[in-house]
């Protein structure tokens, strides 16, 4: 990767990443691309931004002209609970937008990433030890719109040799950018509440295992699959791929382990507490241990001690 665009940089993902990649392949060779909200703060000084629509081809294509991309990470989605209420924009922006990617990559010789999710499985899946292949009939149009991506993008390299490749993301918790309406949201909002109030209301009921990941080990899995040598990857889109698996109960007790004075009660919402149990309880990453190196740094206290102390620290600030 030399020269790289970012589509989706303002987004839960995104804003990270898109730091992350600045320090490391330099500042003016990471585009911040953006829809509708201008970056902010040190995304936007750091670097250059451009608005960038995934709908719209001809931006997609002048931009990547402009600054001689060859690498383009395309994080636009609608997530999973608000896509039931938008399934058309779901469609539109998770499928759409990337077959603009790809044929943009196709013309140009770009690599493309799109990251893939948990929620590409569903109804007889296996919730254990999910496989790398199984059976996918996801219940969602953000799952159905990921199986559909997945098998875009290996079509595209089979057919076209552009450079595709993909993880299933677990659920991801960050203290920077605040989560925009998926099922996994609950595990991000129950330490903000932890520090605000000393107590949460849970949306999804005790039992519900899911796969987790903190935010760093998200930022490094997509750009170590982007590094990884071509030739020992037999699989492109996606790779499994998680670091612990916590039902509410277990992210409760560990928070209270530091703030004992707090509370968890239930209040399940119908709609996130079925895209959930549709959803594994735990995938298998074997394939992506064994085919480019992964392995997670992050479980779940490590994570916890350090997504209350920058919690805390904002709040102690004012700044949340």
């Amino acid at each position: 990767m030399k020269n790289i665009l970012i589509i989706g940089s303002v987004g839960q993902i995104g804003s990270e990443l898109t730091l992350e990649l600045r320090k490391n392949y330099g500042s003016n060779n990471v585009v911040a691309g953006y829809r509708s909200t201008l970056p902010k703060g040190e995304l936007l000084e750091s670097g250059p931004s451009e608005r960038v629509d995934a709908t719209d081809i001809q931006q997609i294509a002048d931009v990547v002209k402009k600054y001689r991309i060859d690498t383009i990470f395309n994080l636009a989605a609608i997530l999973s609970a608000v896509g039931e209420s938008k399934p058309l924009t779901a469609w539109n922006i998770g499928i759409g937008g990337l077959m603009n990617c790809l044929e943009v990559a196709r013309e140009h010789g770009c690599a493309v990433f799109t990251p893939s999710s948990i929620g590409a499985f569903g109804g007889g899946t296996p919730l254990d030890n999910t496989p790398q292949d199984t059976i996918q009939r996801p219940q969602t149009m953000y799952g159905v719109s990921k199986v559909s991506g997945e098998l875009l993008s290996d079509y595209y390299h089979k057919r076209f040799g552009v450079d595709t490749r993909s993880v299933r993301y677990p659920g991801i918790i960050s203290n920077v950018t605040l989560p925009g309406g998926g099922t996994t949201d609950y595990a991000v909002e129950i330490y903000y509440e932890a520090i605000k109030n000393k107590k949460f209301t849970c949306p999804l009921k005790a039992g519900t295992f899911l796969d987790m990941m903190y935010m760093p080990d998200a930022i490094r899995a997509a750009i170590d699959l982007m590094e990884a040598d071509p030739a020992r990857l037999k699989h492109r889109n996606s790779f499994n791929i998680t670091a612990m698996s916590f039902d509410p109960e277990i992210i409760y007790a560990e928070i209270k382990k530091h703030i004992p004075d707090f509370t968890m009660t239930y209040q399940v919402e119908p709609v996130k507490q079925a895209i959930a149990d549709s959803w594994p309880n735990k995938m298998d990453d074997s394939c992506a241990r064994r085919e480019w190196g992964w392995k997670p740094e992050w479980d779940l206290p490590a994570m916890t001690s350090d997504m209350l102390k920058v919690i805390g620290e904002k709040y102690a600030k004012g700044l949340i």
